[in-house]
């Protein structure tokens, strides 16, 4: 490895002084760099400078120093992504942001079920509850068991054999075919996601209707009402002791349709007061002069009421109304964007917090038809304004990491008792200090993004093709694709003999024509030129990746 950087973090700087990796300050002095860093003798030119147009730039002047080395660029504009991965070639531009939403995604939904294609078949990794003690042979026969979550330690083993015992309640996560997870014993896959929508009771939603409206009340519209209903109980008792109709006395309901009658101005001529006393007709004058004006005070308020709340919407400042099981997402940055077009594809409401006011994705998000406040979300407020009492997830992803944990623990604080039943999902740039967040404060996703991107930069500059992350507790598992290389470590070793901690989960025969053969026995040999699908944590596939590179007489 060597480093290029033209803005260096000191603190980084130090870790790759530690591993003696060299560092290279690109600066106008030194006008090319590359050549300084070897570029005439690279394997792989990995492209991941902090804005698009700087990568852009050293990915085209790598392609022309170098036309075949192979180029891996980090783009979050999919359209330059786009027109750069036609002249680097398929699979050498990721995107972070599409990297990491999936995961959240997942994670808000309650999904424990993730979808694969491995080889053009579709494959299922689900999460399921043992239903008793046992071995995993036991009582999941053959099917590929890739981790187990054991509680209430929440240890994960990753890949364990077979033989390995679980425990009643211990979240078991097994990869097979959806006719493999639909057979009878294995336990009830989750379907969380497959509904568009929290389903709610008619009861409910004409009370969530009720509340929306009596939000729209302020003091003006309220004091009119109560002026209102006063005019029309005084107008109806006058009504029904003191009008004459033909000798007798309205009835109760006559009267009260008088009332509305005159106040409204209609006239529909049924009743009238040309033929009453003196009295009754000034009372008259003075129910029309009432009447009229308090329908047009009252549609004077309402109408401020309405476009007011309207503005305020328009700007981020006013209160979400009407809302229960939606996601709140604070942050609304390329990474934020991806989580949310995600959320939104799978029909699920979705209520934006940003500080920036001026954020260039808001207006993106408000087409889409979601609701953006402005505000801090540090505060408990904003959290408020946000209807966290009644969210189904949150998923804090700002780019600055103390105000991700500032924001975690106010909405702890936020959700009292539904803390243990809230997913809250946490963006963090440093791995080790996600995990110390979860032992410390008790959270339960506290997730780096390049901990679920940086092995696709990886294995895309080696060779080693990443198809899929997913998180099992809080350890990251990875679904790849190696092709055996010929001579190398893995070629004729038996599956029984690998010692990394990863599942080969399915083999593409070179030899038959690429057949897929899943699962594979034991006792199944690689041979070179096949396609092997593994699962299993990043070192212990960066492992396997090292025995393949090993000439097969050193390897043994």
């Amino acid at each position: 490895m060597v480093v290029i950087d033209d803005d260096p973090d000191p603190r980084l700087v130090s870790v790759v002084q530690a591993w003696d990796v060299p560092h290279i300050v690109r600066s106008t002095i030194l006008s090319d760099p590359f050549t300084a860093a070897g570029l005439a003798g690279a394997t792989a030119v990995i492209c991941a400078e902090s804005s698009d147009l700087r990568t852009l730039e050293t990915a085209l002047l790598v392609r022309d120093k170098r036309p075949d080395v192979r180029v891996v660029v980090h783009l979050d504009n999919p359209a330059v992504g786009g027109a750069v991965e036609g002249i680097t070639g398929a699979g050498s531009v990721l995107d972070v942001a599409g990297l990491f939403a999936p995961s959240v995604v997942d994670a808000c939904l309650g999904r424990r079920a993730h979808d694969l294609e491995l080889d053009g078949e579709h494959f299922v990794a689900a999460e399921v509850s043992a239903p008793g003690d046992g071995t995993l042979r036991e009582l999941y026969g053959d099917l590929a068991p890739i981790a187990v979550l054991s509680h209430p330690q929440e240890e994960v083993v990753a890949c364990p054999g077979r033989d390995h015992r679980v425990s009643a309640g211990d979240d078991v996560v097994l990869l097979g075919t959806p006719a493999d997870l639909s057979a009878p014993g294995v336990g009830r896959r989750e379907h969380d996601d497959d509904a568009p929508a929290v389903r709610r009771s008619l009861g409910r939603r004409v009370g969530l209707a009720v509340r929306d409206a009596a939000d729209y009340a302020d003091g003006a519209v309220r004091a009119t009402l109560f002026a209102g209903l006063v005019i029309f109980v005084i107008s109806t008792i006058v009504l029904r002791l003191f009008y004459d109709d033909d000798g007798g006395n309205m009835t109760l309901l006559q009267s009260m349709y008088f009332t509305i009658e005159t106040a409204a101005t209609v006239g529909f001529g049924d009743f009238s007061f040309a033929h009453q006393t003196p009295a009754m007709q000034a009372f008259a004058i003075g129910l029309i002069i009432a009447g009229t004006t308090f329908v047009s005070l009252l549609f004077a308020f309402v109408t401020n009421a309405l476009v007011s709340r309207r503005i305020e919407a328009s700007l981020g400042r006013a209160r979400v109304r009407g809302t229960e099981g939606h996601v709140i997402l604070i942050g609304l940055g390329s990474v934020g964007m991806r989580i949310l077009e995600g959320l939104k594809d799978r029909g699920r409401e979705v209520v934006v917090i940003e500080r920036d006011e001026d954020n260039r994705y808001a207006s993106q998000a408000r087409l889409l038809g979601v609701r953006v406040i402005v505000g801090d979300a540090t505060l408990s407020r904003t959290l408020e304004a946000a209807n966290l009492s009644t969210a189904s997830a949150v998923a804090v992803v700002t780019s600055d990491d103390m105000t991700n944990i500032e924001t975690g623990l106010a909405i702890r604080d936020g959700l009292g008792d539904r803390w243990v039943d809230v997913p809250v999902i946490l963006r963090v740039f440093d791995r080790s200090l996600g995990n110390r967040l979860e032992e410390t404060f008790d959270f339960r996703h506290v997730w780096s993004t390049a901990a679920i991107a940086a092995p696709w930069f990886v294995g895309a500059a080696i060779g080693l093709g990443v198809l899929a992350t997913f998180y099992v507790g809080r350890q990251p598992f990875l679904v790849a694709r190696l092709t055996v290389s010929p001579g190398g470590g893995l070629a004729g070793v038996q599956m029984r003999d690998l010692t990394a901690n990863v599942r080969v989960v399915a083999l593409s025969r070179r030899a038959d024509g690429g057949r897929l053969e899943h699962p594979p026995r034991r006792d199944t040999r690689f041979a070179a030129g096949d396609a092997a699908y593994l699962v299993g944590p990043y070192e212990e596939l960066m492992h396997v990746l090292r025995s393949d590179h090993t000439p097969a007489a050193s390897a043994g």
